[in-house]
C-alpha cells in the first residue's frame, strides 16, 4: 500500500465529511455523501477488502445517492415567512 495515496484519500475523505455537515443545500449534501462513499469504496479496495469495496460503491454511492435524489425531488421548499 502507496501511504502517501492512502493519506491523501483520507484527507479528500475528512474534506467531504465536513463539506456534507455544513453546506446548506440539501442536493449538494446528498452529492457529497455519495463522493464520500466512493472515497471509501477506494479506500476499502486499498486496504485489500475488495467485498467491502464493492458493496460500499454498489449500496453507498449508488444506490442511496440515487434514493435520497428521488426523495428530495418529491419535496417541496417551505417558504421563509
Amino acid at each position: 500500500m502507496i501511504w502517501e495515496f492512502n493519506f491523501a484519500l483520507f484527507v479528500f475523505l475528512v474534506i467531504c465529511a465536513i463539506a456534507a455537515i455544513s453546506v446548506r443545500n440539501l442536493l449538494s449534501a446528498v452529492v457529497i455523501l455519495g463522493v464520500y462513499s466512493l472515497i471509501m469504496a477506494v479506500l476499502w479496495a486499498e486496504m485489500q477488502a475488495v467485498d467491502v469495496s464493492f458493496t460500499e460503491a454498489a449500496v453507498g454511492a449508488g444506490i442511496t445517492t440515487i434514493l435520497f435524489v428521488a426523495a428530495l425531488s418529491r419535496t417541496t421548499r417551505g417558504s421563509k415567512d
